[in-house]
């Protein structure tokens, strides 16, 4: 009996000795959001909590951007991946910084121009003499003038107040600004639940060229070059996550939740719920981009004067390492 105990106790050292040396020899990764965690990034939490990235021997991390952008944390090596928009990668791009997009989070975009209902803005026309808040970007200013031409309004007209990230609902009921951009999937849904009637012009709808993809998965050419089977660990299981908010949109709620308990729990789960519908929407597959949509919106930047030369899109995402 003695010998038997002795041989059980071998074996457990031996098998506690092997798991340690496995999680020791997991590759440490890290991913960069592009902002505060919300419902977009769901599936990485998921991918996390559920153990997708350790069944790939991940050590995966995700932190959030304390100083530059995600492309530029991506770019620098400070991070392998990231969370960003096929615009900053179109940028990156034409300034010759290798990023490159792994995936859509969203197939279409999900957001657009909002005002309290009792402001009658219905559509860009309306946008006349109306106070627009924003972030400052010229990017912005540079959508609404379009968006204005395409129906008959006089950009000349657009007013806008330079508001930061300031609360949408404040700034509206103070009469500070009269709409701003914001996302159906998350602002939208608290007006919703706080019972605020909205005007929400869709901006994929009303005009094509906006149907952009936001927000990506992205990481550098160098990380494909160098580490392509990590890139393939990597987006087969944050694949795995969203494909589970997709089918199980409350649980994977309770997962953010679990993991950012700050987040107003009501919100989250109604946000999570709307966006199940909307990360694969009517694409073949999770993840899936489109060569066209690329190249649409980078038309678009060149012609306005925000790329100096067109990019070549075919090198700023691939569907390589999707539907595996």
């Amino acid at each position: 009996m003695k010998k038997y105990i002795v041989l059980v106790l071998i074996c457990i050292i031996v098998l506690t000795t092997g798991c340690g040396t496995q999680q020791a020899d997991d590759l440490k990764v890290t991913i960069v959001l592009d902002w505060t965690p919300n419902t977009n990034h769901t599936g990485l939490y998921v991918a996390l909590s559920k153990g997708y990235f350790a069944e790939e021997g991940l050590d995966v991390t995700i932190i959030q951007p304390q100083e530059g952008t995600a492309e530029q944390i991506v770019a620098s090596g400070s991070a392998q991946f990231g969370i960003g928009y096929q615009e900053s990668v179109t940028f990156a791009r034409a300034e010759g910084i290798p990023i490159i997009s792994l995936a859509a989070v969203i197939q279409h975009n999900t957001s657009g121009f909002a005002s309290l209902a009792e402001k009658e803005i219905t559509s860009p026309k309306d946008f006349e003499n109306k106070k627009y808040g924003g972030w400052g970007s010229p990017i912005e200013e540079a959508t609404l003038r379009y968006l204005m031409e395409q129906e008959g309004a006089d950009p000349e007209k657009l007013q806008i107040v330079t508001t930061g990230d300031a609360d949408f609902f404040q700034m509206s009921s103070t009469g500070e600004v009269d709409y701003a951009w914001i996302f159906e999937g998350w602002t939208g849904i608290e007006a919703r639940l706080r019972g605020i009637e909205l005007n929400y012009i869709e901006l994929g709808k009303v005009a094509e060229v906006f149907d952009y993809y936001t927000p990506v998965i992205i990481t550098s050419e160098k990380m494909i070059d160098e580490n392509r089977e990590l890139v393939q660990k990597f987006m087969k299981a944050v694949e795995r996550g969203y494909k589970f908010c997709i089918e199980n949109p409350e649980e994977a709620a309770e997962i953010l939740l679990k993991n950012v308990p700050e987040l107003d729990r009501e919100l989250v789960i109604e946000s999570q719920k709307y966006l199940a519908e909307k990360y694969q929407d009517d694409a073949e597959y999770w993840g899936l981009q489109k060569q066209e949509v690329w190249e649409r919106y980078m038309q678009w930047l060149f012609e306005n004067g925000f790329i100096a030369e067109q990019v070549d899109v075919t090198k700023a995402f691939t569907n390589e390492f999707l539907n595996q």
